[in-house]
């Protein structure tokens, strides 16, 4: 295999390159986490992809993940992928049911979208133990209490 040095022109533009291209920042996107409706004590909950944006935004992937220690164990979860191709402004989404056990774990959801012909991306880490009614807070649009990300 060969091996390919850069000089330090080329450097130089690769450098410049990144430079111009725009970071920009996620806003008016949640991710929330709330048991269901009608079964408060179920153990199986359900996650939300709410657009608090006044537009639609496109091609919406979610992939989801769990992972941490339980018990000493090192535990990963099966990644998951979802995929939106269009939520209207102000709405919600239902992205998957998590069960309850998986509560000990961070729970990761990385969200990228397209908007305003730009590609933004975040990740939203529910923290061990942070899904719990001691962090319920009302989300907006489903009017139920959970513990959201924004």
């Amino acid at each position: 295999m060969a091996v390919k040095l850069i000089d330090f022109a080329e450097k130089s533009y690769l450098c410049a390159m990144k430079a111009d291209i725009p970071i920009r920042k996620v806003e008016d996107i949640a991710v929330a986490i709330m048991p269901p409706l009608l079964e408060p004590d179920s153990t199986l909950w359900e996650v939300y992809l709410i657009n608090l944006k006044g537009d639609a935004i496109e091609n919406v992937l979610v992939s989801s993940r769990g992972y941490g220690t339980k018990e000493g164990e090192e535990i990963n979860t099966s990644v998951l992928r979802h995929f939106i191709e269009r939520m209207a402004p102000l709405s919600y989404h239902k992205i998957e049911q998590i069960q309850t056990e998986l509560f000990v774990l961070n729970n990761e959801y990385w969200v990228s979208f397209s908007y305003d012909d730009f590609l933004f991306d975040k990740k939203y880490t529910f923290e061990q133990g942070s899904i719990s009614i001691d962090n319920f807070t009302r989300i907006p649009f489903l009017n139920r209490d959970g513990v959201m990300l924004d």
